[in-house]
Formats: C-alpha cells, sequence, structure tokens
C-alpha cells in the first residue's frame, strides 16, 4: 500500500496517540467531561458532584464521588449538573496497555464490558486512596524516570482491582422502551466509529451482525428495533455512514482509491466502486474529479 497518512485531530488527541497515555485534574481542564472524538483509548474518571452519565443502554446519576471506567466501544456521554464539578481523569490507548501481561484480563473486565456495570459509588475514604494514586500518575507524568510507563501501568491496575472489590452503583434508570434502547446505542456506536483517521486501520465493524455481537443482542433483534424506530433497517443506516464518509475521504484527503476502500472495510477496491456507484451513480474517481 502506498505511505499512510492520517486526518487531522485535535492536539490533545494527537497527544494521547503519540504518548499512549494521559491524566489530568478535571478542575484544571474545561473540557474534561466532553466527549472525546477518539475511539482508541479506555477512560477512568473519579469525579465528585452531580451528574448523570449515559452508558450504553443504561443512565446513571451520580450525586457525590464516583468512578467510572469507559471502554472506546461503548457509546457514552456525560452530563454535568453541579456548578462545581472535581476530580481526575485518567485516558490510555489499548497499545499503551497491551505492554502489560495483564491487558487480556482487564478487558474481560465487568468493569469495561458493554453489559458490565462501569461506575461505582465512593467512600470519603476510598476518595482519598484513589486521589493519592492518581495524584502519583500526575507526578510520573512528568518525570524522566526511565520505567515510569511500566509504574503508570501498575497504577492503572491497582485502581482497576481496588473498583473489583466495590459495588457498582444502583442509581440505575433504564429506558422504558427496548427498541430505542438499542437503536440509540446502535446509532451512537455507529457514529463512534468514525471519522476515519488513518489508512492502515481499517473499519472494524461493517455489518449488521457486527454492531449486534458487539452489542451482545441477536441480529434480528437489532433489525426489527432500528427498523422500528426509524423506518430504515440497520444495513441501510451503516451504508449511508459509510458512504458520507467514503464522501469526504474523496474530498478531504489525497489518499488513493485503493487505499480509502480499504480503510472503510472493503476487501477489493472493486467492491467499493461497486458499492458507491450503487448509492451515487458515478464511481470514486470521477465524484473526487467532480468535486475538486
Amino acid at each position: 500500500m502506498a505511505e499512510q497518512t492520517v486526518r487531522s485531530v485535535s492536539e490533545f488527541n494527537n497527544e494521547l496517540k503519540l504518548k499512549g497515555f494521559n491524566v489530568f485534574q478535571i478542575e484544571c481542564d474545561s473540557n474534561a467531561t466532553r466527549i472525546y472524538s477518539r475511539k482508541d483509548f479506555y477512560k477512568i474518571c473519579l469525579t465528585t458532584g452531580k451528574s448523570i452519565i449515559h452508558y450504553a443502554d443504561r443512565s446513571f446519576e451520580a450525586n457525590d464521588t464516583v468512578l467510572f471506567f469507559g471502554n472506546p466501544h461503548v457509546p457514552y456521554s456525560w452530563e454535568t449538573i453541579s456548578t462545581t464539578y472535581v476530580g481526575y481523569t485518567c485516558l490510555f490507548s489499548e497499545e499503551f496497555l497491551k505492554l502489560s501481561d495483564r491487558s487480556e484480563s482487564l478487558q474481560q473486565s465487568p468493569l469495561f464490558r458493554i453489559s458490565g456495570t462501569p461506575i461505582l459509588t465512593i467512600n470519603p475514604q476510598q476518595r482519598d486512596f484513589l486521589n493519592t494514586i492518581f495524584q502519583k500518575m500526575i507526578e510520573e507524568q512528568q518525570t524522566n524516570y526511565a520505567y515510569k510507563d511500566d509504574l503508570i501501568r501498575n497504577y492503572i491496575h491497582l485502581i482497576i482491582h481496588e473498583a473489583l472489590k466495590l459495588e457498582p452503583s444502583q442509581n440505575v434508570d433504564h429506558h422504558k422502551n427496548a427498541a430505542s434502547r438499542i437503536t440509540s446505542v446502535f446509532l451512537e456506536l455507529l457514529e463512534r466509529q468514525f471519522p476515519i483517521e488513518t489508512t492502515d486501520r481499517p473499519l472494524q465493524l461493517t455489518t449488521a451482525q457486527d454492531y449486534a455481537r458487539n452489542l451482545n443482542v441477536h441480529v434480528n433483534y437489532l433489525n426489527r428495533a432500528v427498523n422500528e424506530v426509524t423506518g430504515k433497517s440497520t444495513t441501510t443506516h451503516i451504508a449511508e455512514r459509510v458512504l458520507s464518509e467514503a464522501k469526504a475521504l474523496l474530498q478531504h484527503t489525497d489518499w488513493n482509491i485503493s487505499d480509502i476502500a480499504y480503510a472503510l472495510g472493503f476487501e477489493y477496491p472493486s467492491y467499493f466502486n461497486n458499492f458507491f456507484k450503487k448509492f451515487t451513480g458515478t464511481n470514486p474517481r470521477n465524484f473526487r474529479l467532480v468535486e475538486v
């Protein structure tokens, strides 16, 4: 393949991609509870304040201190209600943790599974202990110690093990309409697959079966729910979003069409050409020439 090109993302996300890890105080970062555009990092937050956290098909109401575990493959968003909101956020890529021989057990943890419970209520004593760990990670992040990444990974695992000892939060509000719930989760998960930022990391979820498997539901159930709520099939939603991304890549990058096809999950460029022509009436090359 041709030399790989990466689409531009925010400076913060580029820094995370290069280092594989970042930790900071929430009160020092006005964007600490935003929905990040990147899809390749895990997130651990220790926060004090009132908020509502939407995770997959559930919503959690947090009234005091909670410990939250975010998975890049599970859609979530965060509504901050308090006027004051403090704590810490730790972000790390899958690659960063893969250097640890314990990473596989982490990814199977109930803290990160879509069907798991990623939010735990923390008492003052536990908060003081966890505050110390986050502070140590912040301090270590600034040092030149040769093995600081290993040390930080140990701190992450320490937080995870402390969390596994605790009871999950019970402040859960389930959506009343199951079809609306799973459709909302599907649409958000679909959107989280984009934008495609590099040609050497192709789209991972490309079919209705892929999404059903990721959401731990039967594909027929997913299809019925999505069609009932939106009037469109799951496959149509996927195709429309892939087509939108294909147009953006053709217009705003200099990637060759074979690389774009690969990045969008097509096994062969001819499959991509047929797909694009089916929906637009023209092929990718002509579309790019016209748009330019």
